[in-house]
């Protein structure tokens, strides 16, 4: 198995919650944070967790260059596991083009929890969602939409609806052999997060997913868990 982080950039989050690359916004004071979806490599499958913001370079989207890299096409990503459905996590899943939703891997099935995008349509005032690219989801044909608080998705992928930063968020597990990877999304987004006992008011549940990093450290320290981190500018790992 393989694991590779896919750095899209560092941005700047203003007050609207707009992402704004960090090298257009240097002088900014307020929230940055780097973009990190990752790709889990298996010997069955080719695993998006999280899709990134949906910028675009050139009219590209930044995660199929970040992919090509690795010599990946779009067409051969077969899984995409959403934690939740904030934009700056979705909006890579697909473009809008001639008024139309195109998915960007058209041969992956979409997993996403149903609860929690039935909380994210409710949404509209809030601009941590992109409305344009969140409602067509519940047109795709690729999208299997998950109801149980826990499970198996693949023989080395698990999952977990804890909540926290957002209503229904799901957090994952990756193990290969005696190896065990976490994904706690935006409820563990940085290492700093570690440090600090801090509820955030930022987050659906500030307390709960203050509670839920307390709990994880304690069991990676014992298990010796690795931490994938999402918005870390420094690390994707630690």
């Amino acid at each position: 198995m393989k694991i590779i982080p896919l750095q899209e950039g560092n941005y700047f989050v203003d007050k609207n919650r707009a992402f704004i690359p960090l090298t257009s916004a240097i002088n900014e004071q307020g929230l940055k944070l780097a973009v990190q979806p990752f790709l889990v490599i298996t010997n069955t499958d080719y695993i998006l967790i999280e899709t990134g913001s949906g910028h675009e370079e050139l009219g590209r989207p930044i995660i199929l260059d970040l992919l090509a890299k690795d010599g990946i096409r779009p067409e051969q990503i077969t899984k995409v596991f959403l934690t939740h459905f904030h934009k700056d996590h979705i909006d890579g899943l697909g473009v809008i083009k001639d008024g139309k939703y195109q998915i960007n891997f058209p041969n992956a099935q979409v997993y996403g929890q149903q609860r929690e995008y039935e909380y994210a349509l409710l949404q509209t005032q809030s601009t941590s969602y992109n409305l344009s690219k969140l409602t067509p989801l519940q047109h795709l044909t690729n999208m299997v939409w998950m109801h149980e608080d826990s499970g198996i998705l693949t023989p080395e992928i698990s999952y977990q609806v804890v909540g926290g930063h957002s209503s229904y968020l799901q957090v994952f597990w990756i193990r290969d052999g005696a190896e065990t990877y976490f994904f706690g999304s935006d409820n563990l987004p940085q290492e700093s997060y570690w440090q600090h006992s801090i509820a955030y008011k930022s987050d659906y549940d500030g307390k709960k997913a203050r509670d839920l990093r307390t709990q994880w450290k304690h069991q990676a320290q014992e298990e010796n868990w690795k931490i994938l981190l999402y918005h870390d500018m420094e690390k994707t790992m630690i």
